[in-house]
C-alpha cells in the first residue's frame, strides 16, 4: 500500500474542500483529481492507498483512492484522473511545507485518522485559527 499527498489549493478548511468536491462530483462525475503526472506505482496505490490533503499548511484529511484513469484537462490536454471515494476522513493534523504537484507518502509517515485518536471534548468548537496555532505548537 502507498499513499499520495497533495496541496488543496484554494481550500481554507476541510469543509471548503468538501463543498467544492460535492459540486464537482455532480458536474464532473466520477469524483476525481486531475494531474498531469501519472503515478507509476499504480498497484501499490490501488492496494488501499489514500490521498492526504494539505490545507492551510497542515495535512488535515484523507480520501481513499478508488482508481487511476486516463482523463483530459479542460483544455483537452491528456492527464490522469485520481478517482476518489467521496468520504473525507479527518486526520491528526501535521504541519508540512508547501510543494508542487503530489508526492508519494509511505504508510508509516501518514498521520493517523482522528477516529483513532482521542481528542479533548470541544476542541472542534474552537475557531480554526486557534486550532491551527495549537497544532503548530504541537499542543494538539
Amino acid at each position: 500500500m502507498l499513499h499520495l499527498i497533495k496541496l488543496s489549493v484554494g481550500s481554507k478548511d476541510v469543509a471548503g474542500l468538501q463543498a467544492w468536491q460535492a459540486e464537482r462530483a455532480i458536474t464532473h462525475a466520477p469524483l476525481r483529481h486531475r494531474t498531469r503526472n501519472r503515478p507509476k506505482r499504480r498497484e501499490e496505490i490501488l492496494g488501499g492507498g489514500s490521498i492526504y490533503w494539505v490545507i492551510g499548511g497542515f495535512i488535515q484529511a484523507r480520501q481513499r483512492i478508488v482508481d487511476l484513469m486516463e482523463d483530459t484537462m479542460e483544455d483537452g490536454t491528456p492527464c490522469t484522473g485520481i478517482v476518489l471515494d467521496p468520504v473525507l476522513v479527518p486526520v491528526a493534523a501535521r504541519a508540512t511545507k508547501a510543494f508542487q504537484g503530489w508526492r508519494y507518502l509511505e504508510p508509516d509517515a501518514a498521520p493517523p485518522d482522528l477516529a483513532d485518536h482521542s481528542m479533548a471534548p470541544g476542541i472542534e468548537a474552537l475557531p480554526p485559527h486557534l486550532r491551527a496555532a495549537l497544532r503548530e505548537a504541537r499542543l494538539i
